[in-house]
């Protein structure tokens, strides 16, 4: 099978081209570096892979590039941490939209020559940003309070664009909900945003990466968003990756949404613990907390028995493994100075 990704240099991207290749496929990767700048992979030189520099809004190239392939993975947004939400609100719903709408016009006509079998959407656990149901099955973004947020109600707004392609078009299609993807492989964002927290400035707006990049560099008392008691699902992008191919391959998939995550739940507060042990030990952890964003979401529980029963997915990748892979990488790139 040959599969176009776009977005396939940034961070879930680089897990998702290394599984789909280790699975056989013959990959195209699509990407025009704007957030992180071009970012070497492991995979680059591989007989089966070809990375293009271009938009994802260029809705000509897209038709190009899927004019011989089965499968579309429409993965490329404007994305970032929760900073991202304030800062960037108008040009995150512009440019995704502009990126969603050249996606599906090159997917439909890519489908109705007879080629492309269906587009995978990669939405966003922000479609749940307003859920009062816990643990949030799918379905549930249909059914409680549209997200406040335009990152939100832009992927969101995905999801209906996959409705209205296979109403209209008979466009088929499966909607994935990736779950606050860890790993390695981010950089601070070009946009050179200078975000506090405490004597540092925050270097990814994610919370993982941003927590352990203060606890290496010595911070103390650690600065936290919030009062800790946010609840995440911390999920390993191996395994995020693993569950897109699993949704990619197989027929039970077509037309369906998934959510991916690991099951457990972990507050900000329990990940900070962890972080602080794995680097100091026994030394004693103080915390302060600082204003939280206004979007900065209390509670964000997937239900993930459709995938198990469905697909036979489960991320099963504990959070201390993850660290154990994250801490050693943000090490080393705070060191060469890119976080």
């Amino acid at each position: 099978m040959k599969t176009l990704v776009t977005g396939a240099n940034g961070f879930l991207g680089g897990y998702l081209v290394a599984e789909l290749l280790k699975r056989g496929h013959q990959v195209v990767g699509l990407d025009n570096y704007s957030k992180y700048g071009r970012v070497e992979k492991s995979y680059d030189g591989h007989k089966d892979y070809r990375l293009v520099e271009g938009d994802a809004k260029d809705a000509a190239l897209l038709r190009s590039l899927l004019a011989d392939c089965d499968h579309f993975v429409a993965a490329a947004a404007m994305i970032g941490g929760i900073s991202y939400f304030h800062k960037f609100a108008y040009d995150l719903i512009a440019e995704n939209e502009r990126i969603t709408a050249a996606s599906f016009d090159a997917a439909i006509e890519a489908h109705r020559k007879g080629k492309l079998r269906k587009i995978t959407v990669i939405s966003s656990s922000m479609v749940f940003e307003n859920a009062l149901v816990f643990p949030t099955p799918e379905g549930e973004q249909k059914r409680c309070p549209p997200p406040s947020s335009t990152y939100g109600f832009q992927k969101l707004a995905c999801e209906y664009f996959a409705q209205g392609a296979r109403e209209q078009y008979g466009l088929p299609f499966t909607i994935l909900r990736p779950f606050n993807c860890v790993g390695i492989g981010e950089s601070r964002a070009r946009s050179g945003e200078k975000v506090p927290s405490g004597n540092l400035t925050l270097a990814l707006s994610h919370v993982v990466p941003d927590l352990v990049q203060k606890v290496i560099k010595g911070q103390d008392p650690l600065h936290i968003l919030g009062d800790g008691t946010q609840r995440r699902h911390y999920t390993y992008g191996g395994d995020l990756a693993r569950g897109i191919c699993m949704a990619i391959e197989d027929p039970r998939a077509l037309n369906e949404d998934f959510n991916l995550s690991i099951a457990t739940p972990t507050s900000v507060m329990e990940l900070a613990q962890v972080i602080w042990r794995k680097v100091n030990g026994d030394r004693p952890l103080k915390t302060v907390s600082d204003p939280p964003y206004s979007y900065d979401v209390q509670r964000r529980e997937p239900d993930v028995a459709k995938a198990r029963k469905i697909l036979g997915f489960e991320s099963t990748t504990p959070l201390g493994t993850v660290l154990d892979e994250v801490i050693p990488w943000i090490r080393a790139q705070a060191k060469a100075g890119r976080i």
